[in-house]
């Protein structure tokens, strides 16, 4: 069975599985800042990207395009910080938000997260902290030490306070790694150096100390061996002193170059993780020092590690990828310890340290052990630390309790106690045992101080004890121990009535509230009511009939008590309290009216009796209560009448309770009992519900009692926001009897809701003193007719004027019309006219005259307004239509006044006189008037003229429309009149325009021709010419003709291309060939006209180059190809060469092409008319004339004919083409295909193309022209990419040896690549395995081993395999294979090469097994190499099991070294089976790790005297003194008695063997003995059995030699008094440093022995006897110690 390791081991993830790149996997570019994440900056292609790796979700990477110097992952959250030379930056990779950047003075050669919101900083000079909180800046911590200035930092740490900080270095120096620290020391500000590859900061409790002891570790491998360092820092007064540990670290012997890399410490076990970087891993127990455990976890280097704090154990990554973790194993590490290390000590404290099982039996065995010696207090120590609590039962505390207590000593008990309390909680057996003397000794405040400190485990027992002293403390101890019901009676008894009900929710109790609520009211009435309010309210509902707690308060007569619990208990108003809502209000109405009063003031309740309560209420005197609760109209108004003891605004706001009826019928019973003393209420209820009660109504109510004066107060509140016109006029008619004239002013003027008609005729009726209201409603609804006939009938004259003047002069028309009508004289009322000085509407004045026919009574006025200067219009339209009357030469006034307005006064002239219209409208372009009137009388000729001069398009769109029956006599007019009279072209512009608008073809060629053709001012204008043939071809196309000959200025191409447009051919063709536009005249033949005949005429007669070129491209249009040539020809125009080219090559016209291209070479050298040139040589076959144009100068583009030659299977002509510029390629391509292989081949070498070579290579196998071929091949086979199909093509053909030859061949080139040796492996291994090995062993290094080895597997070539196994590195498989097939693979010396690389443990198992089946007699010689990696327990295990332990003994000597108990075991046996007793007694001698006691009485029977010997010297060893001397005098080997004796250093062992010997009578020995025990033997008995046996002669030796000595000391006494007086007056200063005296130049207390540190250092004296347990609190109790039971 595999032995139990002390750790777990566990692989997370293979990162180069998850495509990162393993050249990225390396201490530069990977960062594991926790166990969290891990940041590699990774490449892929030219890309840089930064991968985060979160190792609790490791197949969801986060991949990032980043470019940075380095990245490192937050340790708890996907924070990211990034350093791009001297600028860093921290983002939020969730929040996608930047937290913070700065840019350094320095470059940042390390950096750390030292906490989840700091980063340390380490510059070359100095070291920093930058915090992500706020916005502060990098704050420099401490300088670097100069002997790190050369190192690469590889690490920081600070602990736990950040008091400490460590800098940690490497730097190369005589072919080995030395490291560096920096320790700093934040409050004393220095540095200290330290030679050191790693360390940490770590904190653990030591036994009696009050607090965790701070402790630095760290590792270093010198020249001469490796250290693990244990120092305590910052030592706290009350804790121990930690003795400096200095512990050897083991580096195997192939481990040479390795050293620690990182220190890890696991805080939960309390356990150094030393990581080397070869993968090594060590385990330290951090109080002792002690190493637990060692081994190799990785075959590659490690190069980062973290602590793994899941299992508080450690995390690595190694180069090749892979992610470990290394823990404790907790059901393993302390059997371990036991069995593996032989440490029952270590075992005992890891056990109890840390709660794990393996110890249990050993801690059973020591309590046993101590009690039954006597020593209760370490037995107490082993009870109280035991693991789980296996012995902190009552059966442990009865047998302490009945130890006997020695006068003046601490009780066993009360040690167990103490230690209990010191260490943790007590349970709860524990906890009652200790409560009871506490208590009896009234130290109750030690109890209160254990349950706050939570050292006692409280139950319903603990409570009810303590309840005896103190109900406050029983309660915390029953609320702690969950006793619902005594907590619930705790809190009645210290009347905390408000937590009983919060505690029963909270944890679910149901106490017996009613006889609870009883129990409160005897003892406690006052708060009882609180209780039972608390009781009522509950949330989830009353926890006690409400009925019974008032019938409780009502017995005592507590009604004060009672309201108050009813108020709080019904105050949710619910229909099922309707009976105790009745029943609190009869109970105040009854006692305190008052109180009922201000209950039902609130409307608290709803669900009483109302009928009840109303009458109690009326009987009480609370009128308004009662009213409040009445429904009956007969008890309503009974009580209403008692106004003058109710409020009357509660008055108003009751009748708004009351209906219509009910309320009308209400007020007329107030009005009826007391008018005067209700008047007033009735106003304010009528105003307020005027809405409801109607308007109508209380009108009639107040008008049937007569009272205008209570008519008016209620309609004057209500009629601002009235819109009934009856309620307006009542209000007005109160107000005039009531004489408020200025009310009736105001209502009349601002109400839009009365009658007006109504109103003026009760105003005329009213006859009051001031007419003003009337002249008001007169005025607003135009009743001014009316007015001034009352008024003048009533001779008010007064009246008018003021209206006109001072009211509205703007009525003023209206009046002076109404006085008209009343026969008034004219001589008032132009005196009234001119009296107002206000804003007239003169309109409306001459309106009011004119229709009277008196418009000139106003003229003086009016005279009077122009003196004035007024621009009013109506002025002068009056004026005009006077002086149009009176025909008083009105032209000029028409013609020169521009204040009057054109088009009334027009439309005034119509009838009257036409030409005064004219004018009017002329002056004021009237235009659509001005040309109906025009029209209407047949004055055509103003018209001509007006339109011309007046130039509005829009005009002229009017007249000149068909739907003017008038337009040819304008039409006539403008011809003949307005435009013969005018010099101005743009008059005539804009007419010729709107002629061409209208569309007047006709018309507008007669007006041309009037302008143009005639003898005019306009005759020689361009735009009239062009306007006369455009025209003319659009209207009369038989006369452009005529026009083109006898017009010359005129626009040729718009007018020819209007021509053509129009399909006037022949025009357009004599307007270009008049005007010599030859290109355009025989375009328009072409293709106009379309006759190529004439076209070739015309062409013949002019014979211009632009001509011929056209006629080129229509016969090329035609298909005719020579013909069109002959034509570009001549016109010498290549610039058609495209088309040209196209169409003859479509029709296989090369000849003629041949001539064209050529005349274009001649005009044009471009790259496309040489291209062609030589395709058509090539295509007549006209090779000469291709050399000639090759030979020479050429801009043509010879690789494209080429291709097309190819293409066209003209391989003549292209091979001359790809000579001509060397395109060795295609020429081999070409040459090919004309059978020329050697030619082929030659050019594929110049081309130096691999596809070229494919081509040839490809046809060379396909004739199986081998030799060339392989020349093509090897142009091939340097290409990766090219490989597979090569192969493939070789392969399928079964050319197998030609394909090994040529690959044998391409292996010298120097281009070779991996592929080709790995792909000549495998076909060696497929087709000529003989070969293979030779093969790899030379080329192995240049192979893809793993392809390589899937073909020997295939091939089963098991030496070959292994070969490459080893060469891989993958020595696991190479050493499987060896065992699997070692017929032919095992080899002796080769297998122990490989054995010892392997990374599988068990593999070290499978080849001893493998080795004991197979080669026994070799077992040593392979154990002795794997003596560094093997577990030394399971191999003796394996052995044991098998019985072939003799075969290994070589081996059991050579590792006995290591001093492990199953080595010991083992080998002493065997001794013991061989009767070896010199190698049995120099094994028990030189080591120690094995059962002394079992081995001893294992030889205490043994036959020969030397083994018995032997068991003696090992009881004696292990302090059994009698029993080593028992044997030793049954065997008569006094010596060894006497020195066993002497040994014991006890002065009764030896004085029982001097009574043995003087007994036996054996003199000599007893004259010897105490010689050899001198110092051990009391002088007193020496004498005494000297002179009682007659021995004095044999004692006097040592007597002689004891004075002597008595008299030395005395003598070293005196002296070194005096010099102890003389050092005392001595003063000594001496500057520490931080971890030892004698500053930096001194030895270190960190590296030094005990023996060099001096005494006087500040730090606590090492205690060097037994220390009193720790006090725990119970001091003053009156004891010795501290508990005083």
């Amino acid at each position: 069975m595999t032995e139990a390791l002390p750790i777990t081991f566990q692989e997370h993830v293979q990162l180069q599985n998850l495509g990162i790149n393993g050249a990225s996997i390396g201490f530069n570019t990977l960062t594991l800042e926790s166990d969290r994440f891990i940041c590699i900056r990774d490449t892929t292609g030219d890309q840089n990207l930064v991968v985060i790796v979160d190792l609790s979700d490791v197949n969801n990477l986060i991949r990032r395009p980043i470019t940075a110097d380095s990245a490192i992952m937050n340790p708890v959250s996907k924070v990211i910080a990034l350093k791009a030379g001297r600028q860093l930056q921290i983002f939020n990779l969730e929040m996608k938000t930047k937290v913070k950047s700065h840019s350094m003075h320095d470059d940042v050669e390390y950096w750390k997260w030292i906490s989840p919101k700091a980063l340390a900083l380490v510059t070359s000079t100095s070291v920093f902290h930058w915090s992500m909180e706020d916005d502060s800046q990098p704050v420099k911590m401490f300088d670097r030490h100069n002997n790190l200035s050369a190192n690469q930092i590889i690490n920081y740490r600070v602990n736990s306070d950040g008091k400490w900080m460590l800098l940690v270095g490497i730097s190369p120096k005589d072919g080995r790694v030395v490291g560096s620290m920096q320790l700093y020391s934040k409050e004393r500000g220095v540095s200290q150096h330290i030679e050191g590859h790693a360390g940490a900061f770590a904190e653990f409790k030591m036994d009696g100390a009050n607090s965790p002891t701070k402790v630095f570790t760290f590792a270093v491998r010198t020249a001469v061996g490796a250290k693990l360092q244990i120092v305590e820092v910052d030592h706290k007064e009350g804790n121990p002193v930690f003795t400096k540990k200095a512990v050897d670290v083991f580096f195997p012997p192939e481990a040479g170059n390795d050293f620690p890399l990182a220190i890890q410490i696991s805080h939960k076990y309390s356990t150094i993780f030393v990581v080397t970087k070869l993968g090594f891993i060590h385990l330290y127990d951090l109080e002792t020092g002690t190493c637990i455990y060692m081994n190799r976890i990785s075959g590659d280097t490690i190069f980062v590690s973290a602590e793994y704090e899941l299992t508080s154990g450690v995390i690595v990554v190694n180069r090749k990828g892979q992610v470990l973790s290394v823990s404790i194993d907790e059901n393993n590490i302390v059997p371990y310890i036991v069995n593996n290390l032989g440490n029952t000590e270590l075992a005992l404290k890891f056990a109890s340290r840390n709660g794990l099982p393996g110890a249990d039996d050993l801690y059973l065995q020591r309590f046993q052990q101590l009690f039954q010696t006597g020593q209760f207090g370490e037995a107490a120590k082993i009870a109280a630390t035991s693991p789980r609590g296996i012995l902190r039962t009552p059966q442990t505390i009865e047998r302490f309790k009945q130890v006997p207590v020695t006068q003046g000593q601490l009780s066993p008990i009360l040690q167990y106690f103490g230690i209990l309390l010191e260490k943790g909680e007590l349970n709860k057996h524990e906890s009652l045992e200790l409560a009871r003397p506490v208590l009896a000794q009234g130290r109750k405040q030690l109890l209160e101080k254990w349950l706050k400190e939570d050292k006692l485990e409280c139950s319903e027992e603990l409570g009810d004890i303590v309840k005896q002293q103190d109900s406050n403390l029983a309660l915390s101890v029953y609320l702690r121990a969950n006793v619902p019901n005594k907590v619930i009676a705790c809190f009645a008894e210290t009347k905390q009535y408000s937590k009983i009900i919060l505690y029963a929710n909270k944890v679910g109790y149901s106490p017996d509230y009613p006889l609870l609520l009883q129990h409160i009211m005897r003892m406690d009435p006052d708060s009882g009511t609180e209780f039972a309010t608390l009781l009522a309210n509950n949330e989830a509902g009353p926890l006690v009939d409400l009925e019974k707690v008032v019938d409780v308060f009502m017995s005592q007569n507590m009604i004060q008590q009672a309201t108050a619990f009813l108020l709080e208990a019904l105050k949710d108003n619910l229909p099922q309290h309707a009976h105790l809502q009745t029943r609190l209000l009869e109970m105040n109405l009854m006692h305190a009216p008052q109180v009922a009063d201000a209950i039902l003031s609130n409307a608290m309740f709803t669900h009483y009796d109302r009928a009840s309560i109303a009458t109690m209420c009326e009987k009480a005197g609370l009128y308004q209560k009662a009213l409040e609760h009445y429904t009956d109209m007969s008890d309503i108004k009974r009580v209403l009448v008692h106004t003058h003891l109710l409020s009357p605004e509660w008055v108003v706001s009751y009748f708004g309770n009351l209906s219509v009826e009910n309320s009308l019928e209400c007020l007329r019973e107030m009005l009826n009992t007391n008018m005067r003393q209700n008047l007033q209420i009735v106003v304010q209820v009528a105003t307020k519900y005027s809405d409801q009660l109607g308007a109508s109504k209380l009108i009639e109510l107040f008008e049937s009692y007569k009272t205008f004066e209570g008519l008016y107060h209620y309609l004057g509140a209500v009629v601002n926001l009235s819109q009934d016109p009856e309620v307006i006029y009542k209000y007005i008619e109160a107000a005039c009897k009531t004489g408020q004239i200025k009310e009736v002013e105001r209502i009349c003027r601002e109400s839009n809701y009365y009658n007006p008609e109504k109103v003026k005729n009760l105003l005329k009726d009213a006859k009051l003193s001031d007419q003003l209201p009337l002249i008001i409603v007169c005025d607003r609804f135009d009743f001014i007719h009316d007015l001034v006939l009352y008024l003048y009938q009533n001779n008010l004259s007064k009246y008018i004027e003021t209206y006109v003047q001072r009211v509205n002069p703007s009525r003023t028309p209206a009046v002076i019309g109404a006085l008209l009508d009343v026969g008034c004289d004219e001589s008032v009322i132009k005196s009234l006219l001119l009296s107002v000085r206000g804003d007239m509407p003169v309109a409306e004045l001459v309106d009011q005259t004119e229709k009277r026919n008196r418009l000139k009574l106003i003229l003086p006025w009016l005279e009077v307004k122009v003196n004035e200067g007024s621009q009013d219009t109506e002025v002068y339209n009056a004026i005009a239509k006077i002086y149009i009357d009176s025909n008083n030469n009105p032209e000029p006034f028409l013609r020169t006044n521009t204040l009057y307005n054109p088009m009334t006064i027009g439309k005034y002239c119509e009838r009257r006189d036409p030409y005064l219209a004219f004018i009017a409208y002329e002056r004021g372009q009237c235009d659509v008037e001005l040309i109906e009137v025009t029209t209407n009388n047949a004055m055509f000729k103003h018209q001509a003229r007006y339109l011309v001069k007046r130039r509005d398009p829009n005009l002229w769109a009017h007249v000149l429309s068909n739907n003017n029956p008038s337009r040819r006599a304008l039409i006539d007019q403008i011809i003949a009149t307005a435009l013969t009279e005018t010099q101005d072209p743009e008059d005539v512009s804009i007419t010729v325009k709107a002629f061409m608008a209208a569309y007047l073809p006709n018309e507008l060629i007669e007006l041309l021709e009037k302008i143009v053709l005639e003898s005019s001012a306009f005759s020689d204008n361009r735009n009239l010419q062009n306007l006369l043939i455009l025209t003319a071809i659009q209207a009369e196309k038989n006369k452009v003709m005529d026009f083109i000959n006898r017009l010359d200025n005129f626009d040729v191409p718009d007018i020819a291309d209007h021509a053509i447009r129009n399909g006037l051919y022949e025009e357009a063709f004599v307007i270009y060939k008049k005007h010599d536009v030859h290109a355009s005249a025989i375009n328009v033949l072409i293709e106009h006209i379309g006759s190529i005949d004439r076209a070739y005429e015309y062409a013949e007669k002019t014979d211009t180059p632009e001509v011929w070129s056209r006629l080129g491209k229509a016969q090329l249009d035609g298909m005719r190809i020579k013909e069109a040539i002959d034509s570009y020809i001549r016109a010498q125009d290549p610039a058609n060469h495209v088309e040209v080219v196209s169409l003859a090559a479509r029709a296989d016209k090369y000849e003629d092409l041949v001539r064209y291209l050529q005349m274009a070479r001649s005009q044009s050298r471009e790259p496309f008319i040489e291209s062609e040139l030589l395709f058509a040589y090539a295509k007549t076959d006209r090779i000469a004339d291709m050399e000639a144009i090759l030979n020479g100068p050429y801009v043509a583009q010879v690789q494209v004919i080429g291709d097309r030659c190819y293409d066209e299977k003209m391989y003549g002509a292209a091979k001359i083409l790809y000579q001509s510029i060397s395109n060795w390629a295609r020429l081999s391509t070409t040459l090919v295909h004309l059978g020329e292989h050697q030619a082929a081949v030659d050019g594929a070498r110049k081309a130096n193309s691999t596809k070229v070579w494919k081509d040839v290579h490809a046809a060379c196998i396909e004739r199986k022209e081998f030799r060339l071929a392989q020349v093509c091949a090897l142009s091939l086979v340097v290409h990766p990419e090219e490989l597979e199909d090569l192969i493939r093509l070789y392969e399928y053909q079964g050319f197998f040896d030609e394909l090994m030859a040529l690959l044998e061949a391409g292996l010298g080139l120097e281009r070779a690549h991996m592929g080709m040796f790995t792909e000549l492996a495998i076909l060696y291994a497929r087709y000529r395995p003989e070969r293979m090995m030779e093969h790899l062993k030379i080329f192995w290094s240049r192979l893809n081993i793993p392809k390589v080895i899937t073909a020997c597997e295939e091939a089963h070539l098991w030496t070959e395999l292994v070969f490459l196994y080893v060469h891989y590195d993958e020595y696991d498989n190479a050493a499987i294979t060896m065992m699997k097939h070692s017929p032919d693979a095992w080899e002796h010396g080769a297998f122990k090469e490989v054995v010892v690389k392997v990374s599988n443990l068990e593999i070290y198992y499978k080849a001893l097994r493998f080795y004991l089946d197979e080669q026994p007699m070799l077992l040593n010689d392979l154990l002795a190499v794997l003596i560094p990696r093997i577990d030394h327990n399971r191999v003796v295990q394996m052995f044991q099991k098998s019985d072939n332990m003799p075969l290994i003994k070589g081996y059991l000597v050579s590792v006995q070294s290591v001093n492990n108990l199953s080595i010991n075991t083992a080998y002493h046996d065997l001794m013991i089976e061989e009767e070896d007793y010199e190698g049995l007694r120099k094994s028990v001698d030189t080591y120690n790790n094995f059962d002394n006691i079992v081995l001893a009485t294992r030889l205490e029977n043994h036959e020969l005297l030397e083994f018995r010997r032997i068991s003696a010297h090992l009881y004696k060893r292990n302090k059994k003194w009698r029993q080593s001397m028992t044997l030793s005098k049954q065997d008569r080997l006094y010596k060894d008695a006497m020195d066993t004796a002497a040994e014991s250093r006890d002065g009764s062992v030896v004085e029982e063997l001097m009574q043995y010997f003087v007994e036996s009578g054996n003199k000599e020995c007893f004259a010897a003995c105490l010689y050899i025990c001198y110092d051990l033997v009391r002088p007193d008995v020496v004498l005494e059995l000297a002179w009682r046996h007659g021995l004095t002669d044999f004692a006097m030796p040592y007597m002689v030699q004891f004075m002597r000595e008595y008299v030395d000391k005395v003598d070293k006494l005196e002296k070194a008094h005096d010099e102890r007086v003389q050092k005392e007056n001595k003063e000594l200063a001496t500057d520490a440093p931080i971890l030892g005296p004698g500053g930096l130049g001194s030895a270190r207390m960190i590296t030094a022995g005990p023996g060099l540190m001096p005494q006087a250092t500040g730090m606590m004296p090492q205690a060097t006897g037994m220390m009193m347990p720790q006090a725990t609190g119970m001091g003053g109790m009156g004891y010795q110690n501290s508990f005083g039971f």
